[in-house]
């Protein structure tokens, strides 16, 4: 079992670690070949005849790169097209899709047991049932062929090993934030935000100015329950809040928690998110800022690649999520351990499944560099992020990871399924009616209480 709450320290600490040794990330080098054995290509007596062709092989790749702006998409297919030409018999059929499409997909492909040969999964509680259900292949042996284990930071893979098995290998670890666009704030007349408060405030200035305070893609519900427990991570005046309730300690009518969603929904009052933000997926409601459309955006620091990389560049500031009445320490993120790729234990063509994971996991860091798109990565990155041109927002982006000092996983990542999925949509209600905080309390209880075990 996947060790959830002592572990994030160790997710704080490994978080230093980026950009501070290097991984020898171009040097992985695939298991499968295109050639024939070169020692028997040497032999007189071998013929074309006596060659063995290699069989042609699909490898189906599910993944959440689907957003052709995001610099990792771009640099998914390089990987991707660089082991194809490596392994001519060898197609790597991509399905890109949001966060939320890939989460249905699986599901139903879980209940058929026809998972793709890789696909994505969120570390501890999301993919225990997974493991539970003995869909996805052990990766120990493969992690250790090139020195790709070596590649992670120290910790990370603790959220993807269960009974000491690792079964996911993560593209991130990450902290949540918020994302400024200078201009607008400057337009309007507003600073940055010390207080929860003082953000609700500078929305209310900002929607008074015409200029839309944030942005959010809440058709994919996650989005809102990671602001929202950063909401509750200050209520609760630091973290543990869910494994307290887990333990018998609290319960969902504790005032932690009804505080957090009554102060939750004074930002939603106030008019922060576009209109119809339940209609907006994640890609769109990013692209709102990405465009300079939305002041704000409290998201993970995977969205830094997107950001520098669109026209926004050079006009974008990041801050700590604030205290929330004068409670919880800014020092203390919600922590993010990213989606990681796993590999059906079904495929039909294992070995060369993991050979080329392995290809793609051992270029990951590298390849990622290049586009801008490393912070926040998984992997150790050697690399100089500021000679190789990151922005000044990137950089202090990695200022802040430096500061790391504890916090928080997201819900869905703590919780069974069945109590995730009742949070989920209590809370996106909340972007559609304003509720009584003590009634969303009794939601989550009742989700609770019927789907523990």
């Amino acid at each position: 079992m996947v060790k959830k709450y002592k572990g994030l320290q160790v997710i704080g600490a490994s978080l230093l670690a980026i950009s501070l040794t290097a991984c020898g990330s171009g040097s992985g080098t695939s298991t499968s070949t295109a050639t024939p054995d070169a020692k028997a290509a040497a032999t007189p007596a071998a013929t074309t005849s006596t060659v063995e062709k290699k069989e042609n092989i699909t490898i189906t790749f599910q993944n959440i790169y689907p957003d052709p702006t995001d610099p990792k998409n771009g640099m998914l297919k390089k990987i991707v097209n660089d082991y194809q030409t490596k392994n001519p018999n060898i197609k790597i059929e991509l399905d890109s899709l949001n966060t939320d499409q890939q989460k249905l997909k699986l599901k139903t492909q879980a209940a058929s047991k026809e998972v793709p040969d890789i696909t994505i999964v969120n570390p501890a509680a999301q993919m225990k049932p997974f493991v539970d259900a003995k869909l996805f292949a052990p990766l120990n042996d493969m992690v250790e062929q090139n020195g790709l284990k070596a590649t992670f930071q120290d910790g990370i893979l603790d959220w993807y090993t269960f009974d000491k098995n690792i079964y996911a290998l993560p593209d991130g670890n990450n902290i949540g934030l918020v994302y400024y666009n200078k201009d607008l704030f400057k337009q309007a007349g507003v600073e940055v935000p010390k207080t929860f408060e003082e953000m609700v405030a500078a929305v209310k200035t900002l929607k008074g100015k015409g200029i839309q305070p944030m942005a959010i893609g809440e058709k994919d519900s996650w989005t809102g329950s990671f602001l929202f427990m950063n909401v509750l991570l200050r209520t609760n005046g630091g973290p543990g809040f869910l494994q307290a309730v887990v333990d018998g300690k609290k319960t969902f009518a504790d005032p932690a928690f009804t505080d957090a969603v009554s102060s939750f929904e004074d930002l939603i009052q106030a008019g922060a998110f576009q209109e119809g933000a339940t209609s907006f997926d994640y890609n769109a409601g990013e692209n709102l800022f990405k465009t300079g459309k939305a002041a704000m955006y409290y998201m993970g620091s995977w969205a830094t690649g997107g950001i520098e990389t669109s026209s926004v560049n050079g006009k974008v500031g990041v801050f700590k999520f604030p205290t929330v009445k004068g409670k919880g320490n800014p020092d203390e993120f919600m922590l993010a351990p990213g989606s990681a790729f796993a590999i059906s234990a079904n495929s039909k063509h294992l070995k060369e499944t993991k050979d080329f994971l392995n290809f793609f996991m051992l270029n990951f860091p590298k390849e990622a560099f290049a586009v801008k798109g490393a912070v926040g990565i998984a992997q150790k990155v050697d690399g100089d992020f500021k000679a190789a041109g990151y922005s000044d927002m990137a950089m202090e982006v990695l200022g802040l990871f430096k500061q790391v000092k504890g916090g928080d996983l997201a819900f869905d990542n703590t919780m069974n399924p069945g109590t995730a999925q009742g949070h989920l949509t209590s809370i996106q209600n909340l972007f559609v009616q304003k509720k009584d905080p003590a009634e969303v309390g009794k939601e989550h209880q009742t989700a609770y209480d019927t789907n523990k075990k």
